[in-house]
């Protein structure tokens, strides 16, 4: 192989990431949960990757990358704000990305999710205030967050972090 910088979509982690994360995606914002099988497909396929990449290594890295993605977001899941997918998820695409870029994709999830939240908590505030005075009790507002952990992976996967 040549040391030519290959395209990102020549990368395994571009096509794990992809593929699971579009699937979460879809399915965080059609149905507000994500199957089991989503995060266990990113974290075997990271552990593949990583393995296959970089020996035992890449096994570590991968290992403590979904260990540092499962915990990042598990304050969040204890509180109530977060669902147990998205903590798995994260740590899945923490086994993908490895120990040294995880805490990069949870900057930049933070940082697209709450982008994401105030957008819709905006809108909801909007619609509340369309509606007469007597249906003026707010309905909480439940955001689905495997688009922000997506987002934040690729930006991570983009910047070369």
């Amino acid at each position: 192989m040549s040391d030519t910088i290959q395209p990102l979509w020549h990368h395994a982690e571009f096509w794990i990431t992809s593929l699971v994360g579009t699937a979460a995606t879809v399915e965080d914002l059609a149905r507000r949960t994500i199957s089991n099988w989503l995060p266990a497909t990113a974290l075997a396929g990271g552990i593949v990757y990583q393995t296959w990449s970089s020996g035992w290594l890449g096994l570590g890295q991968s290992l403590l990358g979904a260990v540092v993605g499962f915990l990042v977001f598990l304050i969040f899941y204890v509180l109530g704000g977060m669902g147990g997918g998205d903590v798995k998820l994260m740590a899945g695409f923490g086994a993908v990305l490895g120990l040294s870029r995880v805490l990069w994709a949870a900057f930049w999830t933070a940082l697209v999710g709450g982008i994401l939240a105030a957008a819709v908590l905006g809108v909801a505030a909007v619609i509340a205030r369309m509606k007469p005075a007597s249906e003026s009790k707010p309905s909480p507002v439940a955001i689905p967050y495997a688009p922000a952990i997506v987002a934040g992976v690729w930006l991570t996967l983009l910047s070369g972090n």
